[in-house]
């Protein structure tokens, strides 16, 4: 795809949509989701994409009659003002003096503003606020249109919806039968007076509750379904062709029934929890026209599900540890294969981003049990490494520089887990001041893979650790510091992670979550910096414990892939952090050399960069 995308075409399109009596609406939101919220969509679901041009994980663009915005935070920006043309304003969330999109439409607009959206792609306690401040602003509305505008602008060119199947996840992975998950969720929705059952939308929780998987959405193993968990009863609502005959036999006693129908069958069941003045607790990711249906016998508050499923149990940590192990293989060839081609044979090959990173997903896949990429790998070179979440296209793409740095964030989806590594190097003659930047990064990932924190402190607690050393220089990132890893799940888990997003203010560690610790660095038309390790949340031996029982907790690094040396500044390390590099590095090559043919270009790679500083 060229860009930017000319979209002149298709917003006009778009506007005589909204113009029109049967929509009649002044601005129309369309937000990066699908109808369950999630980060990373199909084809048929990236809307938001097709209309304004900017493919990012994240963003949400308006359109009114005269302007096109499209939202987008610090991870996006360079790469949003690149794919996108002239009609559209690119509005950095996070930089003062800028709203929010939903600031953007109680404050910008005109008093009494029709506002449309597909209320399938908005959560319900999202739509009611701002229903409500455009209530207040004069006589302003949000309007559900159940007929997607982007999809009538799309037309016959519009991606068909996946019709994969799902499949069962056996026990020696999951470590717990969905029947042992149903009693655990069950327990949960003890705790709340008056509530009778749980709606969950998320897919993610819906294939970790049932252990399945499925190929619905790119990288992430999941398939289109809802499900109602209630005292009594179970029910997954999912298309027939979807479920084989060993899906079936897996859900022996779970009421099958059609995607689509849950709609009406919560309008049904609304009345009698209405009689019986009783509700539905629905997580945060239900949507709004999810809650409509249910009127006034939903509860819209936390779902146990998200917490449960990030405490792993000993089956899953022991797979997340395995699995990066394998990955780590996987690095060590792909590295020492590269640094072969770009040193001593001095890039005659003339490789560009994409051809490496296709080379690096063939020897993830040589791995076993690997199943495929847990999202597209961000190979980046020079000044593209600024682009915090920059996805190369062939033909466009960049070739690798002996005198550029090179910066490699990828993933692996594999039956025992999910992978997540970003490692910088430079084949050349790296700067001093690519050099100090890269030990600050390295300083602050080391504070936080050290850092001794009592059970429940969270990710906003420790955030600060990992910025300090830059700090210090006056330097930053836009962007978390850590998120949480699935279980052969989604890359991207919550509720944990580290950051100064408001949530991490609530939700913090217990033994048996996963977080990755990404500090990095970024200067835009140069270079870009980010070490990456995914790593364990577990106990911390501690000679006291001031907490009352609660305990210590410390990070377990599981990812297998050395440091390069050549970027590490020695005389700004302190003793004790020397001695972390050696050490981990130590530990790589115990873990991982006896997975590589002896003499083989990983192996070598993986021996001289992993020997002491």
């Amino acid at each position: 795809m060229a860009y930017p995308v000319n979209t002149t075409d298709r917003l006009k399109k778009l506007r005589e949509l909204m113009a029109s009596p049967a929509y009649n609406v002044s601005a129309y939101v369309i937000p990066s989701e699908d109808a369950h919220q999630s980060e990373y969509v199909a084809s048929c679901d990236m809307r938001r994409a097709f209309i304004s041009g900017f493919d990012g994980s994240a963003g949400c663009a308006v359109v009114t009659m005269d302007k096109a915005a499209l939202f987008t935070d610090g991870r996006y920006f360079l790469q949003a003002r690149k794919q996108m043309d002239g009609n559209w304003d690119l509005m950095k969330r996070g930089i003062p003096g800028v709203p929010s999109w939903q600031e953007y439409l109680e404050k910008n607009l005109p008093a009494g503003t029709r506002v449309g959206i597909d209320p399938t792609l908005l959560s319900a306690s999202e739509g009611a606020l701002i229903k409500q401040a455009l209530n207040a602003h004069g006589g302003g509305d949000l309007v559900g249109i159940e007929q997607n505008l982007i999809d009538l602008v799309w037309g016959d060119s519009r991606p068909a919806r996946p019709e994969d199947k799902a499949f069962v996840l056996g026990a020696q992975f999951t470590g717990e039968a969905y029947a042992e998950k149903i009693s655990r969720v069950r327990a949960e929705l003890d705790k709340y007076a008056g509530v009778s059952g749980l709606v969950v939308s998320a897919l993610d929780e819906i294939a970790w509750l049932f252990n399945l998987r499925g190929s619905d959405i790119s990288y992430n193993p999941v398939f289109f379904a809802y499900a109602l968990i209630t005292k009594t009863s179970v029910t997954l609502y999912i298309d027939a062709a979807k479920v084989d005959d060993d899906v079936r036999a897996h859900l022996n006693g779970v009421n099958i029934r059609p995607y689509d129908a849950i709609f009406s069958e919560l309008t049904t069941l609304s009345a009698s929890l209405a009689q019986e003045k009783s509700r539905l607790l629905a997580g945060s990711s239900v949507s709004w026209a999810l809650a409509k249906a249910l009127d006034n016998t939903v509860f819209v508050d936390k779902s146990p599900i998200p917490l449960l499923k990030a405490l792993k149990n000993p089956v899953e940590l022991e797979g997340m540890r395995q699995c990066h192990i394998r990955d780590g293989a996987a690095m060590a060839n792909y590295f020492g294969w590269l640094e072969h081609e770009m040193v001593f044979n001095a890039g005659r090959q003339r490789l560009s981003e994409v051809d490496v990173a296709d080379k690096l997903e063939q020897y993830r896949r040589e791995q076993p049990n690997c199943v495929g990429l847990s999202f597209t790998t961000i190979s980046s070179v020079g000044a593209n490494g600024a682009i915090i979440h920059y996805s190369p296209k062939r033909g466009s793409d960049a070739l690798l520089d002996l005198n550029q740095m090179y910066l490699c964030d990828s993933g692996g989806q594999y039956y025992d887990g999910t992978t997540d590594v970003t490692r910088t190097c430079h084949f050349g003659s790296p700067t001093a001041w690519q050099r100090e930047c890269f030990t600050r990064v390295l300083k602050g990932h080391i504070a936080l893979d050290r850092a001794v924190f009592p059970t429940k402190t969270t990710g906003y607690a420790l955030d600060p650790l990992a910025r300090l050393p830059l700090w210090q220089l006056g330097l930053d990132y836009r962007h978390g510091t850590g998120h949480g890893v699935g279980s052969f799940l989604n890359v991207h888990e919550g509720p944990q992670g580290i950051g100064m997003r408001e949530s991490y203010l609530s939700d913090g560690f217990h033994h048996g979550m996963t977080i990755t610790n990404e500090p990095g660095y970024y200067e835009d038309g140069a270079f870009g910096i980010r070490i990456e390790n995914t790593c364990l949340v577990v106990k911390a031996d501690t000679k006291f414990d001031y907490t009352g029982g609660a305990g210590y907790l410390r990070f377990e690094a599981v990812t297998m892939v050395p440091i390069q040396k050549k970027l590490v500044q020695a005389g700004l390390l302190s003793p004790e952090e020397r001695q972390w590099l050696d050490q981990y590095h130590e530990r790589v090559w115990e873990k991982v050399s006896p997975l590589l043919k002896e003499g083989s270009l990983g192996y070598e790679w993986l021996k001289r960069e992993t020997s002491p500083l």
